[in-house]
């Protein structure tokens, strides 16, 4: 595989986080334009783990997302009585909050003669561990799928448990939902968590693939385009943030076909599925109706097996 390819996979793999983030808030009925902010959080508390504090990759990485559900925790109580475009409003407000703090933010030590931190605006650059450490382009890819592998796995796994189904209850009508008992606060929280800890992950990955962070990178339209790859992949399953985030970086912006007009095909491409599609391409009846093929398929393939193993 060449370098090239390894790039497209790896940016694929780590915009994947911050598009999970959204979803699983998506589930539950809220729209967040700022989901970038724990991804930039995160992205700078594990570079000064790795860069200043000495740490390794694992803990850094594993502090950064820790880091990033704190502040998704703090961010949810004064959020819980929004709902709807005030929900989104408060969002976009916190993230662009944290992204203005990281421009003035300055936290540096000298190591090896050099200044190495956060330095306000002109970002924050020699989160060097992958490299110092021999670890390749090609190995680093296949950290980055391991970890969005298991955070699939945790999400599938939801899924399946009544927690799960409260989410999707939430998402499709909150009364409905707490007259039968269920505690909107503690659900709702535990979500923005559990979303804000996904979206870490992504952001610790982030900085230590590409060695520099700035604020501007972390800027609004980042936490649009990880809300629209579920409007896009659909909201029926986890794999439906996938597909989008797979047409957008891996198809449009890496190919170049699309040069210049990336952002006018992925704009109509929302616009029409939000009309025709509005739950997304995998939605709950497409899942549902995949399920329902592969159940049929199943037992047939093993009735096949088993007449073909009988002696004659």
């Amino acid at each position: 595989m060449d370098d090239h390819l390894i790039q497209v996979f790896s940016n694929v793999g780590m915009i994947s986080f911050i598009a999970l983030s959204a979803y699983v808030l998506l589930l539950t009925g809220e729209i967040s334009f700022g989901q970038q902010a724990f991804f930039a959080i995160s992205a700078y508390a594990s570079g000064i783990a790795t860069a200043m504090w000495g740490w390794a990759f694992w803990p850094g990485l594993v502090w950064g997302a820790a880091v990033a559900g704190a502040a998704a925790f703090l961010l949810a109580w004064p959020t819980l009585r929004m709902r709807g475009l005030y929900f989104a409003i408060g969002t976009l407000a916190f993230a662009e909050m944290v992204r203005l703090i990281f421009e003035i933010f300055r936290y540096q030590v000298e190591i090896e003669g050099e200044l190495v931190g956060p330095d306000g605006s002109e970002g924050f650059r020699g989160i060097r561990y992958i490299f110092e450490s021999d670890i390749s382009a090609t190995q680093y890819m296949l950290i980055i799928y391991l970890l969005l592998s298991a955070v699939l796995a945790f999400l599938f796994a939801i899924e399946r448990t009544r927690l799960g189904a409260i989410f999707r209850m939430l998402g499709e009508d909150e009364l409905l939902a707490e007259m039968q008992g269920v505690n909107r606060t503690y659900y709702k929280v535990m979500a923005t968590v559990i979303a804000g800890v996904i979206a870490g992950i992504g952001g610790a990955l982030y900085a230590h693939m590409n060695t520099y962070i700035e604020p501007k990178i972390f800027n609004v339209m980042l936490g649009v385009h990880s809300l629209a790859y579920g409007l896009i992949g659909g909201l029926g399953t986890a794999f439906g943030p996938l597909i989008g985030v797979g047409l957008d970086i891996g198809l449009l912006e890496s190919t170049r076909i699309f040069t210049g007009y990336r952002m006018v095909v992925f704009g109509g491409l929302v616009a029409l599925l939000l009309i025709f599609r509005p739950r997304g391409l995998l939605d709950e009846a497409a899942v549902h109706a995949i399920k329902s093929l592969w159940r049929r398929f199943l037992p047939a393939a093993q009735t096949q097996r088993s007449n073909n193993r009988a002696p004659d």
